[in-house]
């Protein structure tokens, strides 16, 4: 009975081991952010299955859900990696995993090449199109790293990487491309870029001293917020006219898309109240919290709208 109880009790201690350092893997990539652009990734894969006759591939979607998971995992730990001299420089970000000594850039690299790898061999299970596109795909969202050492349009470059997510999961649904997941993905592009130029505002004294490139140390706090305005005018315009697509290509759909659509614009509308020039105490509560649920009600009414078509 003692062997017995040995058996069973030692894989136990072990995965108890592991815990504390999956638990450090997980903050360095900011796992919980996974749901800006999972939601949108959703949306996308069942838009596919919707249009291919509604029959949901559990196995399919669970390979989307991995793909996601893996790319961004090593996008973000890419990003600390290469930054963490930067980081370690910069009184809001010194605590982070690399600069603090949490996790040593050769296991975040390491990290960094396991998950590309992990990528790369479940787009193979998925269909030929998405196998051959990984290898672009891994470029774009580890490519981003590199562009706020020479660009300020480093935001949109950002959120070119989650706009792939739409597209991708349409993609893995279909093997070929449409005009509503892409519509969706320049929507997340402009989204995502204006909510990060929010986020920039924290760091813009600081970008400016060690002469890296971002819209608000480029065109200062006011215009950086305006131009962020903007952005995010383009992504309503382009979720209204997907929408309009989605609802012309699916005639017997419910409104619940609609509103999924109103309640995420009137959040971006929200997120910009929440932040002035001056006053950035509430950037965290816009970036976070806002953006997180503008997207999961979004996707949840959407998916509904399509699984109920």
């Amino acid at each position: 009975m003692l062997v017995g109880c040995c058996y069973w009790f030692l894989p136990l201690a072990k995965l108890a081991a592991l815990l504390p350092s999956m638990k450090n893997y997980l903050a360095l990539v900011k796992f919980s952010h996974t749901l800006f652009a999972m939601p949108f990734a959703l949306v996308g894969f069942f838009i596919g299955t919707t249009e291919n006759g509604g029959t949901l591939n559990w196995k399919l979607l669970g390979l989307v859900v991995l793909c996601m998971v893996f790319a961004r995992s090593a996008a973000m730990a890419f990003n600390r990696w290469l930054d963490r001299d930067v980081d370690a420089a910069n009184p809001r970000t010194r605590m982070r995993e690399i600069p603090a000594g949490i996790i040593s850039p050769r296991a975040a690299l390491l990290f960094v090449a396991g998950n590309c790898l992990l990528f790369i061999a479940t787009t193979f299970f998925i269909n030929p199109i998405c196998f051959f596109l990984s290898p672009v795909a891994l470029a774009v969202v580890l490519g981003y790293s590199y562009t706020k050492r020479f660009t300020w349009l480093c935001h949109l470059v950002l959120g070119l990487g989650l706009a792939l997510a739409p597209v991708g999961a349409y993609l893995a649904a279909t093997g070929h491309f449409g005009w509503v997941p892409v519509l969706y993905g320049f929507a997340v592009l402009l989204w995502t870029g204006g909510f990060d130029v929010i986020y920039a505002l924290q760091d813009e004294e600081f970008d400016q001293s060690r002469r890296l490139y971002s819209i608000p140390a480029f065109f200062g706090k006011a215009r950086a917020l305006r131009i962020s305005e903007w952005m995010h005018l383009g992504t309503a315009a382009l979720l209204v006219l997907a929408g309009g697509l989605l609802h012309k290509n699916l005639p017997q759909a419910h409104e619940l898309s609609w509103i999924g659509t109103g309640i995420f614009l009137a959040l971006l509308v929200y997120q910009h109240r929440l932040v002035k020039p001056n006053d950035l105490s509430r950037v965290n509560l816009a970036f976070f919290t806002t953006n997180g649920i503008a997207s999961l009600v979004f996707g949840a009414l959407t998916i509904l709208d399509l699984l109920l078509n």
